[in-house]
């Protein structure tokens, strides 16, 4: 599917160095836009060089947010940050302001993660009882989406008119879910037994956070088109 949505891209900036006697005809626009949403705030430049295509690059970043889960006995405490950036063809099959997207995009969302025992004293780790003094804290990284990834979308955006608009967008992008924990007290590195159960615990929060399969991005925006 990488290969698919990355094809699509391709053919449309060949589309858009060629162009044809239909996009001749129409009047070719470029509209910068300014964005807040799933995958933070930032902007794009969007070039509708046919009635029915366009090109969009789009940068978004500085999106953080909190959560809390609990697994076996342990609370986790993921701290996310989001960023993304996305290269797409938006086909507009009514030469208005719906469009289809399909691309590429290119998401580092992924949280550092701090586990708490509930008792306050004893971590239970793959259905094994280690004590807090032994092992001292539980922390890592989970990542939800990381290299590029297929993106498929759909949104409204005047960039056929020149002038100030306002556009929106819905879609999803595939999720590439990791999980990598350790010790403070590094003691896994002397325990076998101890580093097999952080494997364990590991591959259960990648299990739990797995269980979405896609990323929703949906966004609002403004913009200009020139």
């Amino acid at each position: 599917m990488k290969k698919t949505t990355l094809g699509l891209v391709i053919g449309a900036l060949v589309l858009a160095s060629t162009g044809n006697a239909s996009a001749d005809e129409f009047e070719r626009r470029i509209s910068v836009g300014a964005i807040a949403g799933t995958t933070g705030f930032g902007g794009d430049v969007s070039y509708r060089f046919h009635k029915n295509l366009a090109v969009t690059a789009r940068y978004t970043d500085g999106l953080d947010f909190d959560t809390d889960f609990e697994e076996d006995g342990v609370d986790y405490e993921a701290e996310f940050g989001m960023k993304a950036s996305s290269l797409k063809l938006d086909y507009y099959p009514f030469g208005g302001r719906f469009f289809i997207a399909a691309g590429a995009m290119m998401p580092d969302i992924d949280a550092s993660v701090t586990g708490t025992p509930q008792n306050g004293m004893t971590y239970e780790l793959n259905g094994t009882d280690y004590s807090a003094a032994q092992i001292g804290s539980v922390v890592g990284t989970a990542t939800v989406a990381d290299g590029t990834q297929p993106y498929l979308g759909w949104g409204w955006r005047s960039s056929n008119e020149s002038g100030l608009g306002f556009f929106s967008e819905f879609g999803v992008v595939a999720t590439d879910i990791d999980v990598s924990l350790r010790t403070t007290n590094g003691f896994e590195n002397i325990d076998p037994a101890l580093r097999d159960d952080i494997r364990g615990e590991e591959e259960s929060l990648k299990d739990d956070i797995d269980k979405l399969p896609v990323f929703p991005v949906a966004l609002i925006g403004i913009s200009y088109t020139f």
